[in-house]
């Protein structure tokens, strides 16, 4: 249960990275409470998930998740463009957490 918490979360994480750009500097009230109840959620599922997963691999997948949700918002809402280096490099940063996943999966300590 631990890790779909988590991964909510980070989908969370770029609801509230989006909100609080739309919101304007908190003066547009309909994303400004997005914002705040997306950022409290993320909270509560990232502490939830920490019961369970590492640390340092929780706050990775989490932070990727928030990166590559946040980056894909604002493509889909015409606000940034996805060109070939900037979708090898959230490419990367994905396949760089999984590999701290596995490599962290295999660690004894």
């Amino acid at each position: 249960m631990y890790w779909p918490v988590l991964i909510l979360s980070g989908v969370l994480e770029a609801v509230w990275a989006t909100a609080l750009s739309a919101s304007d500097g908190f003066r547009r009230p309909g994303a400004t409470l997005v914002f705040v109840v997306a950022v409290a959620l993320s909270m509560i599922g990232l502490a939830y998930a920490l019961i369970d997963i590492p640390t340092g691999t929780a706050y990775a997948v989490w932070v990727a998740i928030g990166v590559v949700g946040t980056v894909l918002l604002a493509v889909v809402r015409g606000e940034e463009q996805l060109g070939l280096a900037r979708g090898l490099l959230l490419v990367m940063l994905i396949v760089s957490v999984v590999g701290l996943k596995l490599v962290g999966a295999r660690d004894p300590s």
